[in-house]
């Protein structure tokens, strides 16, 4: 059976990381986490800084020294920054703040945008995050658009964090929504929006499974034809 590259972009808190890593699983293909590329980027940038800041210019400088790779099956996949595992940190708040920023850097974008090309020679991988269908994939066979409500994607994030241990407002998870979204479609390089050829899914009144059914069936299709 000829193996696909599976693209998932869309707005944060959609869902897109548990959707891609439970494709990836049922056809057993490859999962990359894009977004945690950039959050480790991120991590690491402001581990730079003793105060927690982050100086851009300083990062920018700094990329050779980063070394990302991931361990572990799709469900269960662990981020490793320079042979630390930090899939826990990734999810701190602080990242939160500052990950739009990172990922708006040229030089970040293409830093991460060549190793994600890289992982995608051989085909069978699933990949998520806002460019992969327009910028690292424009050839993907499948892509896909998840949408929701803002109030609802902050539910989610709000929950999440919780449960990672992690005290945050709703109100402030929220507007970090709300001024993520403003930052990732307004960036100069590579911007969040939807290739001409997605399929669209507004996720807001759907369950995790109602989701998942629709592109999978979507993604037989294409195995099929």
């Amino acid at each position: 059976m000829n193996k696909l590259i599976i693209a998932i972009d869309g707005l944060a808190s959609t869902g897109k990381s548990t959707q891609a890593k439970r494709l990836a699983k049922t056809l057993n293909y490859i999962y990359v986490d894009s977004g945690a590329m950039y959050r480790a980027v991120t991590l690491f940038g402001l581990k730079q800084q003793p105060e927690g800041r982050l100086d851009l210019g300083v990062l920018t400088q700094s990329l050779d020294q980063i070394k990302i790779h991931f361990e572990g099956g799709a469900e269960a996949q662990q981020t490793f920054l320079n042979g630390e595992n930090v899939t826990s940190a990734l999810r701190d708040p602080k990242i939160n703040e500052y990950v739009s920023e990172v990922a708006a850097l040229e030089a970040v974008r293409s830093f991460l945008g060549e190793q994600q090309k890289r992982m995608g020679t051989d085909k069978g991988v699933v990949m998520d995050g806002r460019d992969i269908g327009t910028v690292i994939f424009p050839q993907a066979d499948c892509k896909f658009f998840l949408t929701a409500s803002a109030e609802v994607r902050a539910q989610r994030r709000h929950q999440e964090q919780l449960e990672a241990g992690h005290e945050e407002s709703f109100e402030e998870v929220f507007a970090n929504v709300v001024a993520r979204d403003q930052q990732d479609s307004s960036r100069t390089v590579a911007p969040l929006e939807k290739a001409h050829d997605a399929v669209e899914i507004d996720v807001s009144e759907m369950t995790l499974d109602e989701v998942f059914d629709l592109l999978y069936v979507t993604v037989l299709k294409k195995l099929k034809s």
